[in-house]
């Protein structure tokens, strides 16, 4: 072969492989793993044939493959592919094919299974990062002015702290006036966020859980009137991966999962809600439904600590906004339950405020204190809110800019902590407190 053939060869190999990485769109990404098989993700620019190829990273010689699909327009050129032959506690490496052509990255595609610890050892030490509001501007469809959304090298930050897995608070894409009347405009929306340059690595090698709140639910406060909520919530279980959703068969997005010795309660704070300004009937934000499967699966969880995931402030007495505290009834049945029913170590994790700030409820020394951690925002404007009337805050615990939380739960079966951080933009901690999973019990004396 001479070199001008050679040449020739090499030139059209080069454009078959750079066309095979053209054809990615958004990821791939981690969704939910288990100790048996973990969610792979992944969006293509057009229909094609994908499939992963994973492989322990210890016998990196024996590998595996999912099914074979291929994405079709209607579901946005989405794939969901299970790698279903992997044992617990181990770390796996993957490749993504696109019509037979191996994609390659500049950063690591890795996810890993969960660990059989039960009745063994003690639970394992897990790091999972948290982070609500992300606005990815998009000039055409913005509002005229200073963009919404900056700083989004907040992603390549969390990538850096390399936790398990991250739990997406709600607002984590911000539908607007375009998109929200129509199932190609959120289509859009969701794959103009998902295509962020500064998340792809986050999401190749961190797993991912969320929840939504309005912005990536409909409109502004939406509520259960929304018109296009059914469609909306097929959109966002085609790009999340949570194990589970419709857990009280009612539609929404209500469902949980466990990860190690920690359970983790995901609650749907709009597809059941009143309108902020219906005053002529029973209001509710999550439906009595709702609220008693989640005592119910509370009181049957033996995790160290059971996270509530919830759109908005949970305890927060500041009643304006839309806090939980502008629906009293509800809200009032929710806590009581939680108390009646002696169920320990709860933690509410949620966002939407635009800013961070630890909440503690104690009513009395019979009880254990209650924590709501709110965490926001990660990318969308920042506000230094101080909430004034929020009686239960901890002022020292205030952030007004942007800002993400790492929490890392450690220790022996019997002696779990709760350790959080809240980091900025780039990483750096602006405060930390210790949570003792003992401190959240009642006095069994």
């Amino acid at each position: 072969m001479n070199n001008k053939s050679f040449f020739i060869i090499l030139v059209v190999v080069n454009s078959y492989f750079s066309f095979s990485q053209d054809l990615l769109q958004s990821g791939p990404m981690v969704g939910y793993s288990t100790m048996r098989e973990a969610l792979l993700w992944v969006q293509t620019t057009t229909a094609t044939e994908v499939h992963f190829e994973y492989f322990d990273k210890e016998n990196p010689s024996k590998r595996f493959q999912t099914e074979q699909y291929t994405t079709q327009s209607a579901n946005g050129f989405v794939a969901k592919l299970v790698a279903n032959q992997i044992l617990p506690g181990k770390k796996y490496g993957y490749d993504l094919f696109i019509d037979g052509e191996k994609v390659l990255r500049d950063y690591p595609m890795e996810f890993q299974s969960q660990p059989l610890w039960q009745w063994r050892t003690d639970p394992p030490e897990v790091s999972f990062a948290i982070g609500s509001c992300n606005y990815v501007s998009e000039e055409r469809f913005d509002r005229p002015g200073k963009s919404y959304g900056s700083d989004f090298e907040i992603f390549e930050s969390i990538h850096q702290k390399a936790p398990d897995f991250m739990l997406w608070l709600g607002d984590n894409t911000y539908l607007r006036e375009p998109d929200w009347n129509s199932r190609t405009g959120i289509l859009h929306r969701y794959t103009h966020t998902r295509s962020l340059p500064q998340l792809q690595a986050l999401l190749a090698s961190t797993h991912h859980y969320a929840i939504w709140d309005d912005h990536d639910y409909g409109p502004n406060n939406a509520d259960s009137s929304f018109w296009l909520k059914k469609t909306t919530s097929e959109i966002f279980k085609l790009f999340w991966g949570n194990p589970n959703y419709d857990v009280i068969d009612k539609g929404g997005i209500t469902g949980t999962f466990h990860w190690a010795d920690l359970q983790f309660f995901l609650l749907d704070n709009r597809y059941f809600r009143t309108s902020n300004n219906n005053f002529t009937g029973e209001r509710e934000v999550l439906g009595k439904a709702q609220i008693d499967w989640l005592i119910n699966a509370l009181a049957s969880s033996n995790a160290s600590f059971k996270f509530v995931a919830v759109g908005g402030q949970v305890l927060s007495t500041e009643a304006n906004y839309e806090n939980y505290a502008t629906f009293p009834k509800e809200r009032r049945y929710l806590l009581d339950k939680i108390r009646e029913a002696k169920i320990e170590g709860v933690v509410f994790l949620d966002g939407d405020r635009h800013h961070t700030v630890l909440s503690r409820m104690q009513e009395n020394d019979e009880v254990y204190p209650i924590y709501d951690l709110t965490c926001s925002s990660l990318t969308a404007g920042a506000n230094n809110n101080q909430e004034k009337l929020n009686a239960y805050k901890l002022k020292e615990t205030l952030v007004g800019e942007h800002n993400f939380g790492i929490l890392n739960v450690s220790g022996t079966r019997t002696n779990r902590v709760l350790n959080i951080k809240i980091l900025n933009k780039d990483g750096e901690e602006l405060w930390t407190k210790d949570i003792r999973a003992e401190d959240l019990r009642y006095n069994k004396e």
